[in-house]
């Protein structure tokens, strides 16, 4: 929690949230803007979790490719595809034991949100190529600065899945809610960066 910054309301409402989720392991959904510092809330759960010493793995639901991102997020076996030379563990294997943070998790195509609803229900994956389910214990957070609701409403974001991310919500307010603060940011900012010149 000491990388979050401010002491308006609403950052002191996340860090009660904050302290009284580190300790389950339930899922959490952490809503904000872009910019807001849902990873950073993220890391504030796991830091204070029973899992701090084991992984936090954060997975990048927008930036890597349809065709790479099941490789990625499950792994693969030797010849599963050209290229796989070796069997490789993926980022949820990476994490067992520790906490998955899955960000831009609204990216999802409906082919992964059904391969991750069954991470979700089941605690196995399998790997591209395998017919083997590996049993994974990993704690699964999830952000995204989309409308998850609106999104299952027009059909492009699987319900059952929806409700298992949705078991607790934090939401990260935008600065321009929380002018109180601006002052404690800058000042955070300053020393950092004066610090690495």
């Amino acid at each position: 929690v000491e990388n979050l910054v401010g002491q308006s309301p609403q950052m002191v409402e996340i860090y009660k949230l904050v302290a009284r989720v580190a300790n389950l392991d339930t899922t959490v959904l952490i809503l904000g803007e872009t910019g807001t510092g849902k990873e950073l809330v993220a890391r504030a759960i796991h830091y204070a979790s029973p899992r701090a010493a084991r992984p936090f793995v954060v997975v990048d639901c927008a930036a890597l490719p349809e065709a790479l991102f099941e490789s990625e997020l499950f792994g693969h076996e030797r010849g599963a595809f050209t290229g796989a030379l070796s069997a490789r563990h993926g980022l949820l294997e990476t994490s067992d034991g520790g906490t998955c943070l899955l960000d831009e998790i609204g990216e999802l195509s409906p082919a992964l949100q059904a391969k991750l609803l069954r991470v979700l229900q089941e605690k196995v994956i399998r790997r591209v190529g395998g017919n083997e389910s590996l049993p994974v214990n990993i704690r699964i957070l999830a952000a995204t600065n989309r409308d998850l609701r609106k999104r299952v409403e027009e059909g492009d974001f699987r319900d059952d899945l929806y409700f298992r991310l949705n078991v607790v919500t934090i939401t990260v307010p935008p600065l321009r809610e929380r002018p109180l603060d601006i002052p404690l940011l800058a000042q955070h900012f300053l020393g950092k960066y004066a610090r690495a010149s």
